[in-house]
């Protein structure tokens, strides 16, 4: 088992049935404290399992306003207008501006721990040991965020910190996203191995659970990672 203490002005874990105007979980969901974890540390060898998300600081919401682009990059576009010669993306004439509930002045110690993978051949204890080092040394391959990359965060080790004295009933949460294989169906993506080759095919979807907060902790039902994905 390894913990970790994150922190940052803002954050935006954006509930999926809001599509233009963001809203945040009022929690970090399991989805974004693995990507913390991973932006510490990770190999091929293992997988993240968090287990429980400890909300260290009141929850309070913020209403901000960001300036976004209302068109999806599209490659297609991208290589005509390269072929033409002339186009060309215009972002002042694509500008939007659109409003989120965002979260504020946030906190939270992540407890997880590392699955071995069927092709390891260390121990667990070797990779929770690494995460421990490279987060007393603030080390990450890439700078952790809360829900979206404009919101960095930063990170440090557990101290003897209380979670706030907050219980709730936090309603359905999405978990992760599941790679579900699909032979017969579209196609949505592809998973390749590392020579390259096809190794499956299937689509994205989406996974939810039951989230309650009590005393402040958030448990991660661990069921859900038996399940296929």
């Amino acid at each position: 088992m390894v913990s970790v203490v994150v922190w940052a002005e803002y954050a935006c874990f954006t509930r999926p049935e809001h599509k233009v105007e963001r809203m945040s979980y009022p929690v970090m969901t399991p989805s974004a404290a693995r990507g913390i974890l991973e932006a510490i540390a990770w190999k091929p060898e293992f997988e993240w399992r968090v287990r429980r998300i400890h909300v260290l600081q009141p929850i309070r919401h913020a209403s901000i306003a960001r300036n976004e682009v209302a068109s999806l990059a599209s490659a297609r576009s991208a290589r005509a207008w390269e072929k033409a010669g002339v186009g060309g993306f215009d972002a002042a004439n694509d500008r939007r501006q659109r409003f989120a509930l965002v979260l504020r002045d946030v906190k939270y110690r992540i407890d997880a721990e590392a699955a071995l993978l069927s092709h390891a051949t260390d121990p667990v204890a070797k990779y929770e040991s690494i995460f421990e080092r490279r987060v007393a040394k603030g080390q990450s391959y890439h700078r952790p965020y809360l829900g979206t990359r404009e919101f960095a965060a930063s990170f440090g080790p557990p101290d003897d910190e209380k979670p706030i004295d907050h219980s709730d009933d936090l309603g359905s949460m999405l978990f992760d996203v599941r790679f579900v294989p699909d032979e017969d169906g579209p196609i949505s993506f592809r998973v390749h191995g590392r020579d390259g080759a096809h190794v499956q095919t299937g689509r994205a979807e989406p996974a939810f659970f039951r989230a309650r907060l009590t005393n402040g902790v958030m448990q991660v039902p661990q069921e859900l990672y038996e399940m296929p994905r």
